[in-house]
C-alpha cells in the first residue's frame, strides 16, 4: 500500500496540492486525471521518490517496489534489446548467480555431515525455490512475450539500443517496468507511444496485473477498461470515487451542478453583507453591527469554482472551398528509404468529404503517406494526384517550423483569424490549454508540446478541403480532445487521421485504411468497427486456408494416378494426416491448461506470505513439481506427433 498523507505544493504562485491525502490499496486500478498543468506528473514523480512535496508525506511497507514510466525519458545504452529487457529481471539473475555459487561450494566440500554443510544444501534448496517463485526458468519466454506484445519484432532482438527511435526505446521502458512486476505501477500517457494493436495488447495486460497501478492516460477507452477507482485533480484538491471514468465524470457532473449552486448562493450573501457594510458604515448606531458583518465576511470560506470546461465550445472550421469529387489519388505508390522499402505499389483514392483513419504498426507508413500526400515528401515512384482546387492542411507534432519565433501566442492566432472566429479567439486558444498570460508567451520559448498546440489551433482557423492530422491528441486533454473533435465532426472536407486513440476515432471517420507488410486494405467503417471486423477476418481466413488446404490435397490425388489403388492411398493418407491433427490439437489444450495452472502457482510463490505455512508451501511444491514434469512429457509428445505430421505436409 502507498499512503499519502496532507501533501502540499505550491507552484508559481498556486497550490498545485494543498494538504492531499488518499492511499493505494493492492488491487487499486486508479485513473488520475484532470487538466494538464494540474500537477497529475508531480504527484507521480512524489510517489516514485523523484521529487519532494514541500510537506506531507509518502509511506509504504518494507521492500514494497514501485515502477514509474514517465512521459518521456533520455537512453544512452548500447545493449542489445534482447539484453536491455532482460537487465529488468535483477533479482532472477542475482538468484542464478547466487545458485551458481553456492553449488560450486558444495561440490568442493566432502564434510557431508557439518552444520556448515548442511546449510549449503538449506541456502541453495531455497534459491532454488525463490527461483522457480519467480519464473526464472520462463523468463526468456516473458521477456520475448512482452517485447512481441509492445509491437517489436523477432528481427529487432539482437539490434543496439541506440537504433531505435525515442518512441520505441520508451516501449523498451514499459517493457522492462512489466517484467520487474513492481508492487505499485505509476503510469505516465503510456499510450503515447503505440500503435493500437500495442495499445490493445498493454490494455489485455493491465486489466489482469495483480498489483496496483496509477494511470495518467487521456484515453477514456483505455481508462474504462483498465481502472476500478478515478481520482481528479482540481483547484488543490482530490476528488476521488470508487469507479473507472465514465462513471466518476457522470458523478461528478452532478458534484459541480452543486458546486455552482453552493457558489451563486454563496455570491449572493457576500453580495447583501457588502451592501449593508457600504450602506450603514458612517452611521455610529449601527458601528457595532457593521463590524459584526465585516467579520462575518472575513470569515466566509469561499467556494472557488473549477477551471472553465471549454468542452462546450463548438468551434467550426472556416467553410472549405469546393473541390472536384477526387480529392487526391495515388496509383502504384512505392516509397523507399535507402534500401529500407515502406509502401510497394499501393493505391489509395480519397474523394471529396471523405474521412478515413489510418491504422496499423508504427514504422508501416502512415505518417509516410500522409507527408506525401501534402507533398512534403515528393521522393516516390509511381504516380500522386492532388485534385481540382484541392487545398491541404497538414498536421504533424514535430512541425511547427511555420511558427514565426518572436510572435507571441495571441498574435500567432490572431494573424490567422478571419471573421466570426475573431471574437472567440480567447475560448480558441483557452480550449488548447492557454490561458492567463501564457497567450503573450513568444513562440521561441514554447515547449515541443505547446508549439503542436499553437499549430493545431491555428490549423482550425485556415480554409482547408483536405485536413492531414497525424496523432493530434498526443498532448491535448480531454477537453481540448472534445473541441477537436466536435470542430472534425462538423468539417465538410475530406480528412485523413494518424491516431491511436480509439475513443477520438470512434463515430469520427468512415473508413479505416489498414498499413502492413507494405500494402494497404481498406475497411468501410469507422475504428470500432475496423477492430470487429479485424477479428471476424481472421477467423474466416483460418478456415478458408483449411478448406484451401483439404481442396488442394484431393486435387493432387486425383492428378498423381487414377488408379483405384492410389486414391485409396491418399485417402488413407488424409485419414492419417487428420487423425494426428486431432492428436496434435488435443495435446496442445492439454499444454495450455497445464501452462496456466503453472503460472497460477507461480503467483502464489511470488506471495511474500507464501511460506508462512511450510506444510501447504510443500503441497504446492509437490503439485508444481508434477505438473512441470507432466507438462515435458507432453511437449514430448507433441514434438513426436509434428515429426509424424512431417511425413503427410507435400
Amino acid at each position: 500500500m502507498v499512503n499519502l498523507q496532507n501533501i502540499t505544493v505550491h507552484f508559481a504562485g498556486r497550490y498545485l496540492f494543498e494538504e492531499v491525502s488518499f492511499a493505494v490499496g493492492k488491487a487499486d486500478k486508479i485513473g488520475l486525471i484532470g487538466r494538464n498543468g494540474t500537477g497529475k506528473t508531480t504527484l507521480l514523480r512524489i510517489i516514485a521518490g523523484e521529487s519532494e512535496p514541500e510537506s506531507g508525506t509518502v509511506s509504504t511497507p518494507n521492500d514494497f517496489t514501485i515502477g514509474y514510466l514517465p512521459q518521456e525519458g533520455g537512453f544512452d545504452s548500447t545493449n542489445l534489446l534482447f539484453d536491455e529487457a532482460a537487465s529488468a529481471l535483477d533479482q532472477i539473475k542475482n538468484l542464478e548467480a547466487e545458485i551458481e555459487t553456492l553449488t560450486e561450494q558444495i561440490g568442493s566440500r566432502t564434510d557431508y555431515d557439518s552444520k556448515e554443510y548442511k546449510n549449503l544444501l538449506d541456502k541453495l534448496t531455497e534459491s532454488n525455490d525463490r527461483f522457480r517463485m519467480l519464473g526464472g526458468a520462463s523468463a526468456e519466454s516473458e521477456i520475448e512475450r512482452i517485447l512481441l506484445g509492445l509491437g517489436f519484432e523477432r528481427t529487432d532482438f539482437y539490434r543496439p539500443m541506440n537504433e531505435f527511435s525515442g518512441g520505441w526505446q520508451m516501449r523498451l521502458e514499459l517493457s522492462k517496468l512489466l517484467l520487474r512486476q513492481p508492487d505499485c505501477l505509476l503510469l505516465d500517457e503510456p499510450t503515447n507511444h503505440l500503435d493500437i494493436e500495442s495499445v490493445r495488447w498493454l490494455e489485455e495486460y493491465l486489466k489482469s496485473y495483480r498489483n496496483s497501478i496509477l494511470l495518467v492516460s487521456h484515453d477514456r477507452f483505455f481508462l474504462d477498461s483498465i481502472t476500478n477507482r478515478t481520482i481528479e485533480i482540481s483547484l488543490g484538491k482530490i476528488y476521488d470515487l470508487n469507479c473507472p471514468y465514465t462513471e466518476f465524470i457522470e458523478r461528478r457532473e452532478l458534484q459541480r451542478q452543486h458546486q455552482v449552486q453552493a457558489y451563486q448562493n454563496q455570491q449572493r450573501e457576500i453580495a447583501q453583507t457588502e451592501r449593508f457594510i457600504e450602506r450603514f458604515r458612517s452611521k455610529a448606531t449601527l458601528a457595532s453591527r457593521v463590524q459584526s458583518r465585516v467579520k462575518q465576511l472575513e470569515k466566509i470560506e469561499r467556494i472557488e469554482l473549477e477551471d472553465e470546461d471549454y468542452s462546450s465550445i463548438r468551434f467550426r472550421f472556416p467553410e472549405p472551398p469546393r473541390s472536384g469529387r477526387l480529392a487526391a489519388e495515388a496509383i502504384e505508390l512505392s516509397k523507399s528509404y535507402g534500401d529500407k522499402l515502406v509502401l510497394k505499389n499501393v493505391h489509395l483514392a480519397i474523394e471529396r468529404g471523405e474521412k478515413i483513419a489510418f491504422v496499423g504498426k508504427n514504422g508501416e507508413g502512415k505518417s509516410t503517406m500522409l507527408k506525401i500526400l501534402s507533398q512534403m515528401d515528393k521522393d516516390i515512384e509511381g504516380e500522386l494526384t492532388i485534385g481540382y482546387n484541392v487545398q491541404t492542411g497538414y498536421y504533424a507534432q514535430n512541425r511547427t517550423d511555420m511558427l514565426i519565433a518572436d510572435d507571441t501566442v495571441f498574435e500567432t492566432i490572431d494573424r490567422a483569424a478571419t471573421g466570426e472566429a475573431r471574437p472567440r479567439i480567447r475560448s480558441l486558444l483557452g480550449a488548447f490549454l492557454f490561458g492567463g498570460d501564457s497567450i503573450y508567451k513568444k513562440v521561441k520559448v514554447l515547449s515541443g508540446g505547446e508549439k503542436s498546440r499553437l499549430s493545431l489551433a491555428r490549423l482550425m482557423l485556415e480554409p482547408i478541403n483536405l485536413l492531414l492530422l497525424d496523432e493530434p491528441t498526443n498532448h491535448l486533454d480531454f477537453q481540448a480532445k472534445d473541441v477537436l473533435k466536435n470542430a472534425l465532426l462538423d468539417f465538410t472536407g475530406a480528412m485523413i487521421i494518424v491516431s491511436h486513440d480509439r475513443d477520438f476515432l470512434h463515430g469520427l471517420t468512415t473508413k479505416t485504411v489498414e498499413f502492413r507488410n507494405k500494402s494497404l486494405k481498406e475497411y468501410i467503417g469507422d475504428i470500432n468497427e475496423y477492430l470487429d471486423t479485424r477479428q471476424i477476418e481472421h477467423l474466416a481466413k483460418l478456415e478458408e486456408k483449411n478448406k484451401d488446404n483439404n481442396q488442394s490435397f484431393q486435387q493432387e490425388a486425383v492428378v498423381v494416378s487414377q488408379s483405384q489403388a492410389t486414391r485409396l492411398q491418399q485417402k488413407q493418407q488424409q485419414k492419417e494426416q487428420n487423425r494426428l491433427q486431432k492428436l496434435g490439437l488435443a495435446c496442445e489444450n492439454e499444454i495450455d491448461s497445464l501452462e496456466k495452472q503453472i503460472a497460477k502457482l507461480e503467483v502464489e510463490f511470488a506471495d511474500v506470505g507464501f511460506f508462512s505455512d511450510p506444510a501447504a508451501a510443500c503441497r504446492k511444491q509437490d503439485e508444481y513439481d508434477s505438473l512441470r514434469k507432466a507438462l515435458n512429457t507432453k511437449m514430448d509428445e507433441w514434438s513426436a506427433l509434428q515429426e509424424e505430421l512431417m511425413e503427410y505436409v507435400p
